[in-house]
């Protein structure tokens, strides 16, 4: 049997600074940008930040911040 390494997931999102990520909140809203910072409570600050709406964009926002408890899930945006 082969077992890969825990990954945590403050690690997970370590590696994804710098890279573009999907966000989605609760309520339904989903954010895409560069993931430029965290903290322990996934609190997140997006460079050239965009609301999704139907897969396109809805509006730019610039730098953005985002409570993380509002954070449903974080994903890479490829």
């Amino acid at each position: 049997m082969i077992f890969m390494a825990a990954q945590r997931p403050l690690d997970v999102l370590n590696r994804a600074l710098g890279s573009s990520v999907l966000v989605s909140l609760k309520g339904g809203k989903e954010f895409r940008g560069k993931l430029s910072g965290f903290d322990v409570h996934v609190n997140l600050v997006l460079e050239e930040a965009e609301e999704i709406q139907g897969g396109q964009t809805a509006r730019r926002y610039g730098t953005m911040i985002i409570r993380g408890d509002n954070v449903v899930f974080i994903s890479p945006a490829g």
